[in-house]
C-alpha cells in the first residue's frame, strides 16, 4: 500500500480559560496570607500599581465603630438575588462596595496582640548537649553525631544498627563495628528523656520501666510489656491475668502503671526553627448576639488604584510612535496599566466572591452558628451554595478549599460545613453530622466492660430513626477516632 498525505479537516468545541479568568481563579484559590503576600508583590513589580488612600468618610466610619464587612442575620439568609456568574471575571456587576471588603476590624484605641513565635530547644540539641557532657573519642563522638540524627520527632530511632553501621562507612568514612555501635547506642538510650532511641513502642516502655521503682506494679508491667505486649496491645486481659495469676484489682494497678508512660518520649519538646509552625488565619469571623449574626471578611488587603501619573501616561499615549524607543516605552506603559487594571478588578472579585459564599453558607447553617451545635448541621452540598450564589461548582469548591471561619466556639474549615444527609423515619432530612454526634453519644456513655460491637450500634441507630448499614458505623466509627468494641473495653 502505497503512503499519501491527505488533508481533513474536522470541526471541534473546546473551552478555554482567557488569562483574566486564570488570574481570578490562582487569587480564589489563596489563602488571606497568601493573597497578601501576592498584593504586596504587585505593588512592588508593577509602578501602575498604588495604595488608595481612605478618604475622611471611610475613616470616620471605621472609627466609630462601624464593621465595613460585616453583615446581618437578616442579609445573611439564603437569597438568590445575589446570584452573579462567577465563571465571567470581566462582569462589573459589583453589589458590595470596596471598604466593605477591606478592613481591619479594630479602631484607633484598640491594642492588637500579634503572636510571637518562640524558638524552642529541639530534641537533637537537648540529646547533643546532654551526650557531650560524656567522656567520648572522637569516632565515639562521630557515631553518636549520626545516632543523635536519626532520632525523629517522637523519639524513635529510625535506623537499625547494621544500618547505621553502613550508612557512616558509606557516608562518612567511618568503619566501625556493630558492637561500637551499641555501646555509643546505649549510652544514648540512658539520656533523658526516659524511653528515647528506642526501636519500637515495646522497647520504648521497657526502656521507661527500667528507671521505675521496683515496685510489685512496675515489676508486672514490665513482664506485661516484655513478654505479654502482643495480648496486652489487643486488650486479651483474661489471658494476661489468667498466666500471670493476678486478680483484676492488681491488674487494674498494672495497667495505671503502663498508661502513665509516655509512647512518643519526643513529644516533650518543640520542633525548633527547623521546623515551620502550622498556623491557621482564619479568613471570615462570625459574631452572635442573640439571634443576631453578624459575619466579618478578615483581611488586610488594601484597597488598590492606578497610580496617577502612570494614569496620564497611559490617557496620553501618542497613537503612533515616533521611533523604536517610543514604541517599546508605549509598549511598557500600555502592558503594565492593563496588568494593573486586570489585578484590581480580580482581587475586587474575589474578596466579593469570597463573601458571598460565605454569606450563603451562615445563612445555610444558621442553626449550627446559633448554638455550635454539630446536630444542628442540615445537609450541604455544593450544589447547594452554587443555586443560592449563582456560581459554578468549581468557583464554590475553590473558594471554600482552605479557608477558615472564627466563631465564639471555634476555628473550623469551610469544608467543615459541607456534608451529605440521609432520610430519618420522620420524613426529615439529617446531615451525617448529627448521626455521627449520635453516635459518638451513644459509645461514650457505654458500659466501658462491655462495649457495643458495630452491629449493636447499628440497631441502637436504627432505633433511633436513622436507617444505616453496618459497614457505614464503621466508617464513621473510624472518622470519630473510636477503636473496635475489643479495644474500647476497660476492667
Amino acid at each position: 500500500m502505497k503512503e499519501a498525505l491527505h488533508l481533513t479537516q474536522e470541526q471541534k468545541l473546546q473551552q478555554r480559560l482567557s488569562p483574566q479568568q486564570v488570574q481570578f481563579v490562582r487569587l480564589l484559590e489563596m489563602n488571606s496570607l497568601e493573597v497578601e503576600d501576592e498584593v504586596r508583590h504587585e505593588i512592588l513589580d508593577n509602578p501602575a500599581i498604588e495604595v488608595a488612600e481612605q478618604d475622611d468618610s471611610q475613616k470616620n466610619g471605621s472609627e466609630e465603630g462601624g464593621d465595613e464587612s460585616e453583615e446581618k442575620a437578616d442579609d445573611i439568609a439564603p437569597d438568590t438575588t445575589m446570584a452573579r456568574d462567577a465563571d465571567d471575571p470581566e462582569d462589573d456587576a459589583d453589589d458590595t462596595p470596596d471598604y466593605r471588603l477591606n478592613i481591619s476590624n479594630h479602631s484607633a484605641d484598640d491594642k492588637v496582640l500579634e503572636p510571637i513565635i518562640t524558638s524552642e530547644s529541639t530534641l537533637i540539641d537537648y540529646l547533643t548537649e546532654q551526650i557531650n557532657e560524656h567522656d567520648l573519642s572522637e569516632k565515639q563522638q562521630q557515631i553518636a553525631d549520626y545516632i543523635i540524627g536519626s532520632i525523629d520527632d517522637n523519639g524513635y530511632l529510625t535506623r537499625s544498627v547494621s544500618a547505621i553501621s553502613d550508612d557512616l562507612i558509606f557516608q562518612e568514612g567511618l568503619d566501625v563495628t556493630d558492637g561500637e555501635i551499641n555501646t555509643v547506642l546505649q549510652a544514648i538510650r540512658e539520656l533523658d528523656p526516659a524511653g528515647v532511641a528506642a526501636f519500637d513502642l515495646r522497647d520504648c516502655l521497657l526502656l521507661q520501666l527500667e528507671r521505675l521503682p521496683g515496685t510489685p506494679e512496675n515489676l508486672h508491667a514490665y513482664t506485661v510489656v516484655d513478654k505479654y505486649f502482643t495480648e496486652f496491645s489487643k486488650k486479651h486481659y483474661d489471658k494476661i491475668m489468667a498466666a500471670m495469676k493476678l486478680d483484676k484489682e492488681e491488674f487494674r494497678h498494672v495497667l495505671e502503671a503502663i498508661q502513665a508512660l509516655n509512647p512518643k518520649p519526643g513529644s516533650l519538646y518543640g520542633g525548633g526553627e527547623n521546623q515551620k509552625a502550622q498556623h491557621i488565619i482564619p479568613d471570615f469571623n462570625v459574631d452572635v448576639d442573640g439571634d443576631t449574626i453578624t459575619l466579618t471578611l478578615l483581611n488586610n488587603v488594601p484597597d488598590l488604584q492606578i497610580e496617577e501619573s502612570f494614569q496620564a501616561m497611559y490617557d496620553n499615549l501618542p497613537a503612533k510612535p515616533r521611533n523604536r524607543n517610543e514604541e517599546e516605552a508605549n509598549r511598557f506603559v500600555k502592558d503594565k496599566y492593563e496588568s494593573a487594571s486586570v489585578f484590581i478588578k480580580m482581587l475586587k472579585q474575589r474578596q466579593q466572591t469570597l463573601f458571598s459564599t460565605m454569606r450563603a453558607i451562615v445563612g445555610w447553617q444558621k442553626a449550627f452558628f446559633l448554638t455550635e451545635d454539630e446536630s444542628q448541621l442540615r445537609p450541604m452540598v455544593l450544589k447547594d451554595i452554587a443555586a443560592i450564589t449563582g456560581y459554578d461548582l468549581s468557583v464554590i469548591s475553590r473558594a471554600t478549599s482552605g479557608k477558615y471561619v472564627m466563631t465564639p466556639g471555634g476555628v473550623y474549615p469551610l469544608k467543615f460545613f459541607f456534608n451529605e444527609g440521609m432520610k430519618h423515619e420522620s420524613g426529615e432530612d439529617v446531615s451525617t453530622r448529627e448521626i455521627q454526634s449520635a453516635l459518638k453519644d451513644i459509645i461514650e456513655h457505654e458500659d466501658k466492660k462491655k462495649p457495643f460491637s458495630d452491629e449493636a450500634l447499628c440497631e441502637l441507630l436504627n432505633k433511633k430513626g436513622y436507617e444505616i448499614a453496618r459497614r457505614t458505623i464503621a466508617k464513621y466509627r473510624e472518622r470519630l477516632g473510636f477503636p473496635v468494641a475489643r479495644l474500647r473495653k476497660e476492667l
